[in-house]
């Protein structure tokens, strides 16, 4: 009887987690499950990046 309380505890905590983060992305703070994963390719270069990639100096 202790496993059923335990697995529907986990369940219930997984299920409020999870709706927490749709509120979450919903407000736009975190990308879930709705929005999807960005395009690292479209996103901007930053500084750190461009000073670590290999580029041939002129």
């Amino acid at each position: 009887m202790e496993i059923v309380i335990a697995l529907a505890f986990s369940a219930a905590v997984l299920f409020g987690a999870d709706r927490l983060l749709l509120w979450l992305e919903s407000r736009g703070h975190v990308n879930w499950r709705r929005k999807g994963r960005k395009q690292l390719s479209e996103e901007p270069a930053t500084g750190l990046d461009s000073m670590l990639s290999d580029h041939t100096r002129r």
